[in-house]
């Protein structure tokens, strides 16, 4: 068996890999089978609910037959959440205590970007996703999504600034908009943040987790567990299917919202939402429609009870494309877009935070047709995942690393 082989060489580890990296035989249960056309997946489920249709869950494992490096480019930065790639090849990061840092592709990490605004840093909640301004090259404009203090309670927001042109700290930060209600406790923000290709923003929020709290998700008048869609001052969005106090809401029925993705051939809007124990779920997005929580879903209680009724299915909700059970508690994610490596072309790349890997997906026709597990044996919880200019894919874990996956 190939074995991946490590050297340090100044402040960056080297991981040679081929088709996938490691497949030693002692870390088969954090891998899972590695057998072509078996599912990767080897435990027994924890909800265990029927798929609605053939290929929705455990689809055929697939490997990567590409040879391809995988670099720690730097494990000096702290708990990581959002990763942006700049004009230059050179990465913008958020660090979930606040505050923003970039990361060039040798390791070199800057010091603390200063000028944000008070983050509420704890459990789940603090600074998390970003993205830049479309225009970013000529207006240095930053969006961010993070955890406000708002009256004893706390919400996610939404905040812009201009990057200074010495890097050192974001001019003129506003707040635009502010996913209310406001509630105490320090779980399921969403924060996951992109634009489209009208140059509109898309934000994802949660249900803020407590059980009498799920019911916002399904609330077209409250932002919690929700795509929301609004311009670059924080409006509703023109050509939003909904009205009134929900003008500026794009889709309802969500959980947890940490990846969001548009497709780069068909512009299809994919997103990858947390589950309870059980039931992660890769969503196809399309406006106005209902993608079902807390009514329907794959999932169960973390104390093993059923949610609501315990169905999977209702007249009026969405399916999603595909569900994980036992979780791979999916983070932040990116299609491939390169040709560096060509089979990996097209590919869904979804960061894994308690399964420690990085999950690859083969999509075809709109349904996931193969799944392998990347950097498994890294043991990492990998935050998010971006393509880099240089055509290799770049991810982000707790532990501080961040990663190169590519063609040396």
């Amino acid at each position: 068996m190939q074995k991946s082989t490590m050297l340090l060489v100044g402040a960056i580890v080297w991981i040679s890999a081929c088709g996938g990296g490691t497949n030693d035989a002692s870390r088969s249960e954090a891998i899972g089978n590695t057998t072509p056309g078996q599912p990767v997946e080897i435990r027994e489920p924890d909800a265990g609910y029927a798929p609605a249709f053939e290929g929705q869950t455990r689809a055929p494992g697939v490997k990567t037959t590409t040879p391809y490096d995988v670099r720690i480019v730097t494990d000096k930065l702290t708990k990581p959440w959002g990763i942006a790639v700049l004009p230059d090849g050179r990465f913008l990061l958020t660090e979930k205590e606040g505050g923003m840092r970039i990361v060039s592709t040798d390791g070199q990490v800057s010091e603390k970007i200063t000028g944000m605004p008070e983050v509420k840093a704890g459990g789940q909640g603090g600074l998390l996703g970003l993205v830049l301004d479309p225009d970013f090259a000529t207006n240095r404009m930053v969006y961010w999504a993070f955890t406000e203090p708002r009256n004893g309670a706390n919400l996610t927001a939404v905040g812009k600034g201009r990057l200074s042109a010495d890097e050192g700290r974001i001019e003129n930060p506003q707040v635009i908009y502010r996913a209310e209600p406001a509630y105490e406790g320090d779980k399921h923000y969403g924060g996951r943040l992109l634009f489209d290709q009208s140059g509109n923003l898309y934000v994802t929020t949660a249900d803020r987790f407590r059980p009498e709290r799920r019911k916002h998700a399904q609330d077209q008048t409250s932002g919690l567990g929700k795509i929301l869609r609004i311009t670059k001052e924080g409006q509703a969005a023109s050509g939003n299917p909904f009205s009134g106090e929900g003008a500026a809401i794009y889709t309802i029925g969500h959980r947890n919202i940490q990846g969001i993705a548009l497709h780069p051939q068909t512009g299809d809007l994919w997103i990858t939402e947390m589950g309870p124990q059980g039931g992660d779920e890769l969503n196809l997005i399309e406006a106005g429609k209902n993608y079902g929580w807390p009514v329907i879903t794959y999932g169960i209680e973390y104390n093993n009870d059923t949610i609501g009724q315990g169905i999977t299915q209702q007249e009026g909700m969405e399916q999603p494309v595909y569900f994980w059970d036992p979780v791979l508690s999916p983070s932040g994610m990116t299609f491939y877009s390169g040709n560096a490596i060509p089979e990996w072309q097209n590919n869904l790349f979804i960061g894994g935070l308690n399964s420690h890997h990085i999950a690859r997906l083969v999509l075809e026709n709109r349904r996931v047709v193969g799944e392998e597990r990347l950097l498994a044996d890294q043991q990492q919880r990998f935050r998010a995942v971006v393509e880099g200019t240089d055509g290799a894919l770049y991810a982000i874990t707790d532990g501080g690393r961040l990663y190169r996956i590519g063609k040396p």
